[in-house]
């Protein structure tokens, strides 16, 4: 593993602390704006194309350029964000976002089809996806040698970010009802516009050194511990999304007899409590490893290894009978919970893990594993869902969740083998073994 670079071994001067804290905020602040965009922009498309009347598959649909771009975006997002540094990729993608908000909101009725709108979802994506990469690096490079702080400030940024899209997943589903589907579109495009100009005019610094010399083919990491965790990561993300995307919505509307605002609403108290408890994650889970409080990879192997028993026990409470409503809400809730203990702990352990001089790629690498997690989940949910059914009214979700057990024991068994950031002499956290 390469030296540590100067600045992670020289102690920061009290001003050198403020200027990293205020970057931290502010990267924190656009990132927060983006989440915002992104959640309620899912919600209006969702609600607008139900009022339509396209069926709750033919809405999944309109989401799957957004989940493949995704995994194209962060492979190749690492590799901006190294060469032309974090601050160019935080631009572009808040800039992107900007494009996408207003190709809905200035087109023709005659042009909102699907084509159309999933065209947009892809540059959301996009969006969405260089603004977390870029941000989730930017941490690294501005919260210092202590691997205490590290962890505390992922897991804030992190959860925040879950409990704020879940916000956007609110603001959307309010703002169409109050003001309609492009004037809604309108409010969101001038508040990541205000982000874009507030981030560019505020941010100081470089955000990391841009490296002309970065090669694609660096994005795939040497790291052992970087691709096992990416590879745990696909599984476990695989493991949310093959039910919660496409089965649970579906369940809700068409056997638990839901409508569409109970339904968001839902999952958006949902997803802000699974944000908040991402967030305290160093709260509640207290592990020291060599003198700091975080987490290693026998945590992650634990969390995955209790949170499939969750999918496992919903599934077989309805081939039980019992009653559905019960026994899906509260199984999600207990899922929302270990799950964000474990996302989290996988959040931390990318950043532990990264080379400092090359965190971008190896945070873009990971993060396309996640994306790849999403979008096989997305697929898999339509497809297992409509499967499923013919075995009867509950059997769409049933085959999911047996599905969602499977891959997080997958992700577990992966963990087995992530070893433990142990900090050197230097003042360099190194991965045990390297």
């Amino acid at each position: 593993m390469k030296p540590a670079q100067s600045v992670s071994t020289a102690t920061p001067t009290a001003e050198q602390r403020r200027a990293d804290r205020r970057n931290y905020l502010l990267v924190t602040a656009a990132y927060w704006a983006d989440t915002l965009t992104d959640g309620a922009i899912r919600m209006l498309v969702l609600f607008y194309f139900a009022q339509l009347g396209y069926s709750p598959f033919a809405v999944a649909s309109l989401f799957l350029f957004y989940e493949i771009f995704g995994v194209i975006t962060n492979l190749f997002g690492g590799y901006l964000g190294a060469r032309f540094g974090l601050k160019t990729t935080l631009f572009l993608g808040l800039a992107t976002q900007l494009i996408a908000l207003s190709m809905l909101a200035f087109a023709p009725p005659s042009l909102l089809v699907v084509p159309y709108v999933m065209a947009a979802q892809a540059l959301s994506g996009i969006a969405k996806d260089l603004t977390k990469m870029s941000s989730k690096s930017a941490v690294k490079l501005v919260a210092g040698e202590g691997e205490g702080q590290l962890y505390r400030w992922v897991s804030v940024l992190t959860g925040s970010k879950n409990a704020i899209k879940g916000l956007g997943f609110f603001v959307g589903a309010l703002l169409l009802s109050l003001l309609g589907f492009q004037t809604a579109l309108l409010i969101l495009a001038a508040l990541v516009l205000v982000a874009l100009i507030g981030a560019v005019s505020a941010i100081s610094g470089d955000l990391g050194a841009a490296d002309k010399k970065a090669k694609f083919k660096q994005m795939f990491s040497p790291n052992r511990a970087v691709n096992l965790l990416a590879a745990a990561r696909i599984f476990l993300f695989g493991a949310r999304d093959v039910w919660f995307v496409v089965g649970l919505p579906v369940f809700f509307i068409t056997v638990l007899g839901w409508d569409f605002w109970l339904a968001g609403g839902f999952m958006a108290a949902w997803t802000i409590g699974y944000g908040f408890v991402q967030a305290s994650t160093p709260a509640l889970i207290r592990r020291r490893v060599a003198g700091a409080r975080a987490p290693d990879g026998r945590t992650a192997m634990w969390l995955a290894f209790a949170l499939a028993a969750f999918p496992a026990g919903i599934a077989m409470a309805l081939s039980a009978g019992l009653a559905p409503t019960f026994a899906v809400v509260g199984g999600l809730l207990a899922f929302g919970i270990i799950f964000a203990l474990n996302s989290a702990v996988h959040s931390y352990l990318i950043l532990a893990y990264a080379d400092d001089a090359k965190v971008a790629m190896n945070v873009g690498f990971y993060y396309m594993a996640n994306a790849l997690g999403r979008l096989t989940g997305t697929v898999l949910s339509g497809a297992l869902y409509q499967w499923g059914m013919q075995s009867g009214l509950y059997g769409g979700l049933i085959a999911c969740l047996w599905a969602s057990a499977g891959f997080v024991l997958l992700a577990g068994l992966l963990s087995i083998r992530l070893p433990a950031p142990v900090r050197v002499v230097t003042g360099e956290w190194k991965v045990a073994g390297e």
